[in-house]
């Protein structure tokens, strides 16, 4: 540690003080109010907790509508920001453990209990050898020595917000403002990249030269295109009527200049140092357990994004068990349609087939998803009773980001005043295959993610700080499952749509087999290329995009399956014991109505809500 503090010194003594002064400045108002004497009562935990993460994660309260910390980005890869966190965590696990379930309600009980979960796991992220915190965005850990990544990093997604059209909002002189002071810290935030990134090569923990190359090219855009067409200064193409020409006049040029003088030179910076340090000392191996203490941190990101303590065997042995299982259920829709050839042949046939690929403009791709819809719409109150009050669009993904990206869901406001937003990936529109896109609707939409996360955002009955998007296994495990109750909405009722349902469901069940095995045991990049081609019927070039994920954020693939298997589970389990008396909307009310739960907790709940059944 010693040697990591003297080189981060020596290489930058003034980055030290603009990180520190930053860190600071952000998060210094809430050293000095939080304590444990200060709270009266759970709910102040609660709140207290709620502040605390919109403090050092300002992007993800910008996104909850919270406009308070509009002009910051945390700079969670620093040292201070670190121990600060440490500090923290240990306040609120040791104020909590003065709870017990009988000193609070069963509502605030599951609330502990998931506040508690949260606080262990970060905290023992920070002190894993790979030291891994939670990053302003999706959710995931960030590696300290390995900040940056080809997908899902903060350098992507602060350019997707520079579009103008993302969570920061641009509609007051002030939003603009806080925009160019926000940048401010994202160019310290990359100089602190650097600086981490040159200590990891020192330490030998450094990312796949295949993930490298995929980063370069996603700066050119940055580095070579005029200010008219630049992507950070679409926000002054965009100014509102409402801001006075004047005013209009100061913000067009300070955005000018801005991203003449000091984020072009950055980006140039940037990619200079990829290209002349990084690259060449990038590694040929692909997974963390090639990395000094990389299985040790391989395991604790399980336990983070399953909330189980399965072993890497446990899971590598259950994917290749659900593989089985689905191929089975692919036999069975492909002779149902007629096809005589095998499996593998069937997958080459989707993946070509002219009929699954009829689009020439991206817009035709967004009224399909439009169309789904409003087909389940029609359905949805036969197996719900809560229902969200925030809208939703599909939007293309931005170009920049568009080939190294999955279709994803980003949510609207707290309010409900932005609507959230499903991503759609369209970068070659001739190509554009359809076979699974009810099933990538439900999961990401209706009643997948915008469903449930809207639900979450909007229930009143939760601290806040369980609001927005939260455990992954949680989440994405409901999105998993949403995709099986297709025909119940009534979907799926084209065969190719059926068996895209079980593409989709195979998709997540190799992530479980290629992931253990690219991080765990020692597989190469083509290796799980090769397993998931022979397994599935994605393209190569999408396929080659996931394996590329998994490579970059180990562990984050495997909270599908776990998290459906364990609802699927639940219901089984319920709808065997209640027999007559389950009721499948109720059951829905009971995994959404508390917000994202680790799963020993939704499973606590759930047997205790059968039990509650059994008596009336």
């Amino acid at each position: 540690m010693e040697f990591l503090k003297s080189l981060l010194l020596t290489q930058s003594n003034l980055l030290s003080f603009l990180i520190v002064g930053s860190l600071l400045f952000t998060l210094g108002c809430h050293q000095s109010n939080t304590s444990e004497n200060s709270f009266r009562s759970i709910d102040d935990i609660f709140q207290s907790y709620h502040t605390f993460k919109q403090q050092i994660n300002p992007i993800e309260a910008t996104k909850a509508g919270e406009k308070s910390y509009n002009n910051k980005i945390a700079n969670y890869i620093s040292s201070d920001y670190q121990d600060y966190l440490k500090g923290q965590y240990d306040l609120y696990l040791d104020t909590l453990g003065t709870f017990d379930a009988t000193s609070v309600t069963s509502s605030q009980w599951l609330s502990i209990q998931t506040m508690q979960w949260d606080c262990s796991i970060k905290r023992a992220g920070l002190l894993q050898p790979l030291v891994t915190m939670a990053s302003p965005m999706y959710n995931l850990p960030s590696f300290e020595l390995m900040p940056l990544i080809q997908v899902q990093s903060l350098h992507l997604y602060v350019a997707q917000l520079a579009a103008g059209n993302s969570v920061h909002p641009f509609e007051t002189i002030e939003d603009y403002e806080n925009w160019l002071l926000r940048l401010e810290d994202y160019l310290t935030f990359l100089d602190t990249c650097m600086v981490k990134m040159r200590i990891g090569i020192n330490e030998k923990v450094v990312l796949p030269k295949a993930l490298i190359s995929k980063m370069i090219p996603q700066l050119e855009e940055f580095i070579t295109y005029p200010i008219e067409k630049h992507l950070f200064f679409e926000p002054i193409r965009l100014l509102p009527d409402s801001i006075k020409s004047i005013d209009r006049e100061q913000l067009t040029k300070k955005y000018r200049t801005f991203i003449t003088e000091k984020l072009k030179p950055k980006y140039r910076e940037l990619k200079g140092f990829l290209i002349t340090e990084y690259l060449p000392m990038g590694r040929e191996t692909s997974g963390l357990g090639d990395l000094p203490n990389g299985l040790e941190t391989y395991q604790y990101l399980i336990r983070l994004h399953t909330t189980t303590d399965m072993s890497i065997d446990q899971i590598h042995e259950l994917g290749k068990t659900e593989v089985a299982r689905i191929l089975k259920e692919m036999e069975k829709a492909k002779t149902q349609m007629a096809y005589t050839g095998d499996i593998k042949s069937f997958f080459e046939h989707i993946r070509n087939s002219p009929t699954q690929m009829p689009f020439t403009q991206p817009e035709q791709v967004i009224k399909h998803f439009d169309n789904i819809n409003l087909r389940v719409a029609d359905s949805l109150a036969a197996l719900f009773n809560l229902k969200p009050k925030a809208n939703f669009e599909v939007r293309r993904t931005e170009a920049f980001r568009e080939a190294s990206a999955s279709a994803e869901y980003v949510p609207g406001s707290k309010d409900a005043s932005r609507s959230g937003i499903f991503y759609v990936p369209i970068p070659d529109v001739s190509h554009y295959n359809k076979y699974a896109d009810e099933a990538l609707f439900l999961h990401e939409a209706i009643p997948g993610h915008h469903y449930q996360l809207s639900l979450q955002q909007e229930n009143k009955q939760l601290p806040a700080f369980l609001h927005p998007e939260s455990l992954g296994v949680f989440v994405e495990g409901w999105a998993l499952y949403a995709e099986s109750l297709g025909r119940e909405l009534g979907l799926y009722q084209d065969p190719i749509q059926y068996f895209g349902m079980l593409s989709m469901e195979m998709h997540r069940a190799i992530r479980l087999v290629v992931d253990t095995g690219i991080h765990g045991k020692g597989w190469t990049r083509e290796q799980a290329i090769q397993y998931s081609l022979d397994h599935e019927a994605e393209s190569e070039a999408s396929i080659i995009s996931e394996i590329e994920r998994y490579m970059a954020t180990p562990g984050q693939a495997l909270s599908y399956k776990i998290g459906q298997l364990k609802i699927q589970e639940l219901r089984s389990r319920a709808k065997q014991k209640l027999g007559d008396k389950f009721d499948i909307k109720a059951f829905h009310d009971q995994v959404l109505n508390t917000g994202s739960l680790p799963l020993i907790v939704l499973e606590n709940k759930i047997n205790n809500w059968i039990k509650d059944q059994l008596v009336f």
